[in-house]
């Protein structure tokens, strides 16, 4: 074994590692050490000396700028060089890792509370890394030592892309044809770094909310999907009487909209908006939505001449199911869209792009709430989330529930249970005892009848 790479425990490397990414408490779990045994392991698990370099950036968490570094010090132990970009979100991230077409490692806790960090990584073009395609072997060489190595020693170089970033961002929509006026909050996190250089290069007045770079997080926690998180931004949108509103998470590559109301736009009819402009430039492609995502999106899409292909939640499967498929657009409920002029990944900043250069090519004085009327048929509940100590208990209750009804099922993520008109699905949680339920249906009455039938049956 090589000087660096210690041994670490089972449970901890089991409870650090996820599906997806690298993620726990600083210093408690996820400390210098453990991190240069994972820049060393992402070296040697997936023979990454061939391509030569790794490009690392960071998000503004005060641990981060020193996780950058203890990587690329396991990293350039194994003989690869290191490109460090500095601060930016993680789509940022992915533009470095295309573009440069470079394996990569983002160090972000994403929308987690501050006493957080962690690792995204991926493959040269901003191909994701997960459990079936390094993880799991990066595990191992935690728990049982990354093997020795001798060779040349990398060097470390540092690279500022955020210019390069919007630049290319902004070339991948239709210019905007009238002037906006958009209220962001970045909830102190990396937008407050990358809002300013992208819109600032177009004709968007900005009133900024919480731009301060600070990883304590002293305003609210910078995760737009919690309601709370969104008051303040709504607010600030309806007294400025702003076009809209923007939210972006810590590491700012989800993005939530409000509309002039101050009223929440559902992430199901912004992944119809954008697969319209999308397929108005591709005509004929695919595009990739998750189970969760409203039955407007599937119709839209096929209204638009586009092919709809669902998958299971989660980027990995969406990116996957692009790759496949060729999908020029995919999108999620949980506010990730995914572009395929993007590398297939996933930028909240692009996303708003695509909001602002829909609002501005209608005539002055159209309401983005205007805008949105055709992309938004059904009333989904949103996203509930429950303790649950036995998931697949509770799951099976509810198939028995419905098992008499005029209904089908699929196991494709979690249940769904489709009535034709309506929708129910549960889902268990990958990382914590939750079970996560979701429910669409024509009225607002039919939702909420459907939701509470269902979550008197586990809780």
């Amino acid at each position: 074994m090589s000087p660096d790479s210690t041994v670490f425990p089972a449970d901890l490397v089991a409870a650090l590692i996820k599906a997806y990414d690298v993620r726990g408490l600083v210093d408690e779990q996820l400390t210098p050490q453990f991190v240069t045994a994972v820049g060393a392991a992402f070296v040697e698990s997936l023979g990454l000396r061939e391509a030569g370099a790794v490009v690392v950036g960071h998000d503004m968490r005060p641990s981060s700028p020193a996780f950058a570094r203890a990587f690329a010090e396991g990293a350039t132990a194994h003989g690869v060089d290191v490109i460090l970009i500095g601060l930016c979100s993680t789509d940022g991230l992915y533009f470095a890792s295309g573009t440069l077409d470079l394996p990569g490692a983002m160090f972000t806790a994403s929308h987690n509370p501050a006493a957080y960090n962690g690792i995204k990584l991926c493959l040269a073009g901003a191909a994701p890394v997960g459990q079936d395609t390094g993880l799991r072997e990066i595990s191992r060489m935690l728990v049982e030592g990354v093997p020795e190595y001798s060779g040349r020693v990398g060097h470390i170089s540092e690279r500022e892309m955020l210019a390069d970033y919007a630049d290319y961002l902004i070339s991948l929509v239709p210019p905007l044809q009238r002037p906006l006026r958009v209220v962001v909050d970045a909830g102190n996190g990396m937008a407050g770094l990358t809002a300013p250089v992208v819109l600032g290069k177009l004709p968007v007045t900005v009133e900024e909310l919480y731009f301060e770079l600070d990883g304590s997080f002293p305003n609210h926690e910078a995760n737009p999907i919690d309601p709370a998180n969104l008051v303040d931004l709504q607010a600030a949108v309806k007294s400025s009487g702003a076009d809209l509103g923007l939210a972006f998470d810590g590491d700012a590559d989800r993005c939530f909209v409000v509309d002039e109301r101050g009223e929440l736009v559902n992430p199901s009819t912004l992944t119809a908006l954008i697969a319209t402009q999308e397929l108005a430039r591709v005509p004929g492609a695919a595009v990739i939505h998750n189970l969760i995502t409203s039955r407007a999106v599937p119709e839209i899409i096929s209204e638009n001449d586009g092919v709809p292909v669902v998958t299971r939640v989660g980027h990995s499967f969406i990116k996957a199911t692009m790759a496949q498929t060729g999908a020029v657009f995919g999108g999620e409920h949980s506010g990730h869209f995914y572009f395929r002029d993007f590398w297939r990944a996933d930028s909240g900043m692009l996303a708003a792009l695509h909001v602002l250069s829909s609002l501005a090519a209608t005539p002055a004085g159209t309401t983005l709430s205007q805008v949105l009327v055709p992309y938004s048929r059904y009333v989904l509940s949103g996203e509930i989330n429950t303790e649950v100590s036995d998931q697949q208990a509770a799951i099976a209750a509810v198939r028995e529930h419905f098992a008499d009804r005029d209904v089908t099922f699929s196991d494709l993520d979690g249940l769904t249970v489709d009535g034709g008109t309506w929708w129910v699905n549960v889902r268990p949680s990958n990382t914590e005892p939750l079970l996560r339920l979701n429910v669409e249906a024509p009225t607002e009455d039919q939702m909420a009848s459907l939701r509470d039938e269902v979550l008197a049956l586990y809780r």
